[in-house]
């Protein structure tokens, strides 16, 4: 890989991870409900899962998708459902008492897994390893997926640290109700392109 490609992915790996996002959305409403403590394994398992999946995608995993194409609608079902369902959960997490926080943030597994059904990790996973990877070697797929996992955490790091600065402003619990209605129907809007593709 030529030192002019490895900018370009470097910059494409940063403006697809710090862009807003089913994760960034998600970090930063659990940053404003949680704290940036909490919410590591979380980050964690979004930067982690993601590396782990465009190394499984620039091997061949997308072959099996072609080889099956149903498998894109229910992976398109499963990931609409999926989301769905994350907004509720961010719509419905319970005001601030005091100190103390309902529900908990979600876990390094399941930040890990989330990356299976989030359709935008998905378009970066394909698009990174068809543009900056297109002979599917060992070694360029590793590298992409190395600055992906270089990139990744720290720019969705931001929004957690976002969302925990908020929480200032999010001291009443009106407030905080109207600010998770927001990330859920924000969290939905995101959706848009996989229910609608140009």
């Amino acid at each position: 890989m030529t030192y002019d490609i490895l900018i370009a992915l470097i910059a494409f790996a940063f403006v697809s991870s710090i862009t807003p996002g089913p994760n960034n959305l998600m970090l930063m409403a659990s940053g404003a409900n949680f704290g940036f403590r909490r919410t590591v394994p979380h980050m964690l398992g979004i930067g982690l899962g993601f590396t782990f999946m465009v190394l499984l995608v620039g091997a061949g995993l997308v072959q099996v998708f072609d080889r099956f194409p149903i498998s894109y609608l229910i992976l398109k079902a499963v990931s609409v459902v999926y989301l769905l369902y994350l907004a509720w959960k961010i719509a419905h997490a319970a005001p601030v008492r005091g100190e103390a926080v309902d529900g908990s943030p979600m876990t390094f597994l399941q930040a890990a897994a989330f990356q299976w059904v989030n359709p935008k990790a998905w378009a970066m996973a394909l698009t990174a390893t068809t543009a900056y990877a297109p002979g599917h070697t060992l070694g360029a797929i590793v590298l992409v997926a190395l600055v992906f996992g270089a990139v990744n955490l720290p720019s969705v790091s931001t929004w957690t640290v976002l969302g925990q600065q908020m929480a200032r402003v999010l001291t009443n619990p009106r407030r905080l109700v109207v600010f998770n209605w927001t990330m859920a129907l924000l969290l939905v809007a995101s959706l848009y392109p996989v229910l609608w593709p140009n």
